[in-house]
């Protein structure tokens, strides 16, 4: 091993350069972080930067890079101490979810970061959260996916990104943090999930699962809703689940007859339907109205208080794992990795 720590750089505005188009990804970023990072090099974990080809726009992220990276942090698992993954900001929480329900809970830390601006730029915020995210790559035991953005450490499938123009672009809605890094370095190990007896740092292969492209789809509710939006992930056979989001605590339009014969028509066709509020505070309470009751008669799940990108995860990772309609209406209420807050 000739660094502890691997860097994994899929793209994102934390590498980028300026070109005639614009920002865009751009390659030779082990050496641009040495001269970003200057004399604190010194007091950080020695890193090897593998680029990802091709580096990505995180925009054009699919389900099977969350296989790519997997296989990666397979392949390198017994060389490295820890793992750090930059990433672009837009669908970051994406892929911190898929990977906290492929790894569980993990025996060597990965930590997730980027930036609102690329390194190397005036007020950059990439340096400092470079710079955070190697320290704790080795130095502290992390057991959950996580990121670590502006200073603070975050459960990874509890993230959302709140803000396209501010350097605290992630928040924890419904979730405590993990830790806090101020002049001083707090973290919280009690918040962190258990590592089962069970585990091994030896090999990840037996986690290792392919995604089905275009398996699940989200529907947001909204006054007047088109019913050819219903129909279409009906009539998609590639299309297993949905994602539904709703009003306040889960309630629906349960006097729109389009929308009722939507849900029928999706239990008839065995599609796992989960309900997830549209609030970014709090989470669904399904039966709590008499606008939500009638979801649970028809198999609704109820998503509790996890993101959209967890929830949508989280029925991607189950349908990869071969589960059947049934499969997952068993096991969905299971907390995997900290996805939701236990009642």
């Amino acid at each position: 091993m000739s660094a502890q720590v691997l860097i994994l750089y899929t793209g994102g505005t934390i590498g980028m350069v300026q070109t005639e188009q614009g920002l865009a990804p751009a390659s030779g970023l082990q050496e641009r972080i040495e001269v970003a990072l200057g004399m604190s090099l010194n007091t950080l974990p020695s890193f090897e930067v593998l680029e990802i080809s091709p580096l990505i726009d995180s925009a054009n992220i699919t389900p099977k890079h969350w296989t790519k990276l997997m296989s990666i942090l397979a392949t390198h698992w017994r060389d490295y101490d820890g793992f750090v993954i930059l990433h672009g900001t837009d669908t970051m929480a994406y892929t911190a979810s898929a990977l906290s329900f492929m790894l569980g809970a993990c025996t060597k830390n990965i930590i997730l970061t980027g930036s609102q601006i690329p390194l190397g730029m005036n007020r950059s915020d990439a340096t400092s959260n470079l710079q955070a995210a190697l320290s704790l790559a080795i130095s502290h035991r992390i057991t959950d996916v996580s990121l670590v953005f502006d200073g603070k450490l975050m459960r990874g499938n509890r993230i959302q990104k709140i803000s396209s123009g501010r350097f605290e672009a992630f928040h924890t809605p419904n979730d405590d943090l993990l830790g806090e890094l101020a002049i001083g370095m707090q973290l919280y190990p009690t918040r962190m999930i258990k590592t089962n007896k069970d585990s091994s740092d030896t090999r990840l292969d037996n986690k290792l699962v392919s995604f089905r492209e275009g398996a699940v789809g989200v529907i947001t509710l909204h006054p007047s809703q088109p019913t050819a939006l219903y129909q279409s992930l009906l009539d998609d056979d590639n299309c297993k689940a949905i994602v539904l989001l709703t009003y306040g605590a889960g309630n629906v339009p349960d006097q729109n007859p389009a929308f009722l014969s939507f849900l029928t028509e999706a239990m008839l066709r065995k599609k796992n339907i989960v309900n997830l509020t549209q609030c970014l505070h709090g989470g669904v309470s399904q039966g709590a109205y008499a606008a939500g009751s009638i979801l649970s008669s028809m198999n609704v799940l109820s998503g509790r208080d996890m993101t959209l990108e967890a929830a949508f995860c989280k029925l991607h990772w189950l349908l990869a794992l071969g589960e059947s309609y049934y499969g997952i209406l068993e096991k969905w209420n299971t907390n995997y990795c900290g996805e939701f807050t236990p009642q």
